[in-house]
């Protein structure tokens, strides 16, 4: 008999697990949580999370509560019956009384080796940190903050170009397959959770629109971190004529004499806008000015007379 399976998620990220998951002969979808349609773009029109688009082409019964814990919402889990629930960046967190509901627990897809980053932010927090590779673990899910015992994990390498997307998209991929690969034996229960060791425990707090914003009383190398973990969201950027000047792709470089010239003088370095830091200087490849579409520094600097001090 397939095991019923209800899945939890919301962003592109846990699209994949749930395409793993319909293909599945062994499983039978009863349902899925996803968060409610919020605002987006400039038009702020009311746009479903990409897993209800999915979950609608799959014919799937869905609902999306506000909160987990209302009452309709608990019916609903409860007349579904899931043998099993699976979480895949869901984006609330999950009480007692839902981990406790199906015979086989909640199995979480979180984007990070555990334990390091437990958090809303771990894909951010590895390339910010300057972590030599990222992954996936799954895990069975208690009341902490992704710190439930886990079941499997796999690793890639960070690639020097590697952004917060091109990472979630490489890491969501990898997710579904390792959650095909590890349920079998969980539900057969010949793979057993092991709990997470205590040393090495990192967090990745959510993130703040705020932290886009560049400082450059910080290191070049840094800054051009935070311009590959911020991308697609936030966004690193810094102040302009009209609004914040947006910076897509970044790269540290050294500075004959930097030492004279204080943080944040804007310098062209190989026929690109720079600017100067505490140490080095942060070169923009590519930028959104306000208003317009995204372009080369190159081609910015044509149109920006006025960028060097």
């Amino acid at each position: 008999m397939p095991t019923r399976i209800v899945f939890m998620g919301s962003p592109e990220f846990a699209v994949p697990s749930l395409q793993s998951l319909a293909g599945w002969a062994e499983a039978e979808l009863v349902g899925v949580v996803t968060q409610p349609d919020r605002p987006a773009g400039r038009g702020r029109q009311l746009t479903p999370p990409p897993i209800k688009t999915l979950a609608q082409q799959l014919n799937l019964p869905i609902i999306q509560p506000e909160r987990l814990r209302e009452k309709a919402a608990l019916q609903q889990l409860q007349a579904w019956a899931p043998d099993l629930i699976v979480v895949a960046a869901y984006g609330q967190i999950l009480r007692p009384t839902v981990l406790g509901l199906p015979p086989h627990g909640c199995v979480n897809v979180h984007a990070s080796l555990l334990p390091r980053w437990r958090g809303a932010s771990p894909i951010v927090a590895a390339i910010l940190h300057g972590d030599a590779e990222a992954g996936v673990t799954i895990m069975r899910m208690d009341p902490g903050m992704d710190t439930g015992p886990m079941l499997s994990k796999r690793s890639i390498a960070i690639q020097p170009e590697d952004t917060a997307g091109t990472l979630s998209d490489k890491l969501s991929v990898l997710g579904a397959e390792l959650l095909l690969d590890t349920l079998p034996g969980y539900l057969a229960g010949s793979l057993q959770p092991q709990a997470q060791p205590e040393d090495g425990v990192t967090l990745a707090p959510l993130l703040d629109k705020s932290e886009g914003v560049l400082n450059f009383d910080e290191p070049a190398e840094l800054l051009a971190r935070k311009v590959r973990a911020y991308n697609p969201w936030p966004v690193a950027s810094l102040p302009w004529k009209g609004g914040p000047l947006r910076v897509l792709h970044a790269r540290a470089a050294a500075v004959a004499d930097s030492g004279r010239m204080a943080a944040g003088r804007r310098v062209v370095l190989d026929g690109l806008p720079a600017i100067v830091t505490s140490q080095g200087a942060l070169v923009l490849e590519h930028v959104q000015p306000p208003g317009k579409k995204p372009m080369s520094g190159r081609d910015f600097l044509q149109g920006a007379r006025d960028w060097v001090d």
